[in-house]
């Protein structure tokens, strides 16, 4: 099963240059580095501590784990490869010289041992669900530890390892450790037979998020101290529309109230405001440093890196990828900062951390633009209501801390050996 895999993705190499050709239109770092998908890493070392973020978020998540590591082996590289520009921006952005960074190469056998070779890594460290047959038995054959790290598992994945079930135990074979999210997630990958000596559940990383210094009240100041604000934040196409018609709801009740809206991905800026237009809407983007004045409606923050400037200047958050079906974006991120959360009902991606703070009354879903406008007016009117969202949904977070420094042990029992 595996080298039918291999010849399939051999052939579709052509179109996946293509599509990064057709990705580079709107994202120019596409059509950068494409050596490094092929295994041609700029770096060499006798030897590294890889690890492995797949973009923006699992950067953002790993980011205290990973400076661990730097400050814990400060002799040995630490390479970090990412699979989108705009996480790999983030890597530099946030570790600058500490630690050094490149694409990872597609999982064929000749970029693979190409890349292995070049790098030498002393160990494999893999977040979230990324599962590679043929960099697994590359890393197996070479002796290099894999351990996969905040894994997260749904039902309709599990499903999809299951229809392949060979090429996925298989995969299973090469890693060394997997540390879970949740128990939910170790059982199915139980099911699907995974070792359970193997396995363990270390909860999830993201609710020991890092909090940089952020100068929020200067932002809160450029933007209105005395209107009220409120932040829809990594929002995906179709999604625009419905918040841009809440929006047009709330300001007949606040006719000051501004919305900063966050895209998923900054690129779509300019479609972004033609939609606003479209709706009677004033907007300033702050990639071109435009002045907020007190009419404006649409803060357009189309920037990347200060997300969570944004939700601390707000007084409710919206996350987005959950009104469509993206499965939802990290809500830790605003629960840190004890906001007011609103999501959309698919949070498929983000189950764990749903329930919880759903159980901590702690996230309002909604499901339309009439839903989103109530929630966000009832917390605009009632501020005993909207702290107390804020609050619980900080006190999920703390209550739920503790997953860091167990991944963090793992890897440096690995290290160790």
């Amino acid at each position: 099963m595996r080298y039918l895999y291999t010849i399939l993705f051999y052939i579709a190499l052509p179109f996946l240059f293509i599509r990064l050709l057709w990705r580079s239109i709107r994202i120019p770092g596409y059509r950068k580095n494409w050596g490094e998908r092929l295994g041609f890493c700029p770096h060499r070392f006798q030897e590294c501590i890889w690890i492995h973020v797949v973009s923006v978020g699992e950067t953002i998540a790993a980011q205290p784990l990973i400076k661990a590591v730097i400050q814990e082996y400060p002799d040995i590289p630490v390479l970090l490869t990412n699979m989108t520009p705009t996480g790999a921006a983030r890597v530099k952005a946030i570790f600058g010289n500490s630690a050094f960074q490149t694409f990872i190469p597609y999982d064929l056998p000749d970029a693979n041992a190409r890349f292995l070779k070049r790098v030498r890594p002393k160990i494999a460290v893999i977040f979230e669900t990324e599962l590679w047959p043929n960099l697994f038995a590359a890393c197996k054959k070479r002796d290099i530890p894999v351990l996969i790290m905040n894994a997260r598992l749904s039902e309709k994945s599990a499903k999809g390892y299951q229809s392949i079930l060979k090429v996925t135990q298989q995969m299973f074979q090469a890693i060394s450790h997997l540390a879970a999210q949740a128990p939910q997630d170790a059982e199915r990958f139980l099911r699907l037979g995974f070792p359970k000596d193997r396995l363990s559940v270390t909860g999830n990383i993201k609710f020991d998020l890092e909090i940089p210094a952020l100068d929020a009240q200067a932002l809160r100041e450029a933007l209105g101290v005395d209107r009220p604000v409120w932040i829809a934040a990594s929002t995906h196409p179709g999604e625009e529309e419905i918040i841009f018609r809440a929006h047009q709801l709330i300001k007949e009740k606040y006719p000051q109230a501004l919305l900063i809206l966050a895209p998923r991905h900054p690129d779509r800026a300019s479609a972004i405001g033609a939609i606003a237009k479209n709706h009677g809407f004033s907007f300033v983007r702050r990639s071109l440093n435009e002045t907020c004045l007190s009419n404006t409606d649409i803060y357009l923050a189309d920037t990347l890196g200060e997300l969570l400037l944004m939700y601390a200047a707000a007084d409710v958050a919206f996350v987005g990828g959950s009104l469509v079906a993206v499965g939802g974006h990290n809500l830790m991120e605003p629960a840190v900062l004890a906001k007011s959360i609103l999501s959309g009902p698919t949070l498929f991606n983000f189950y764990q951390v749903s329930q919880l703070l759903l159980d901590g009354e702690a996230l309002l879903i909604v499901n339309n633009s009439g839903e989103i406008a109530e929630k966000v007016l009832r917390c605009f009117s009632e501020d005993t209501f909207s702290k107390k969202l804020g609050e619980n949904a900080f006190q999920v977070v703390m209550q739920n801390r503790g997953a860091l420094q167990k991944q963090f042990d793992l890897i440096k029992m690995f290290l160790n050996r």
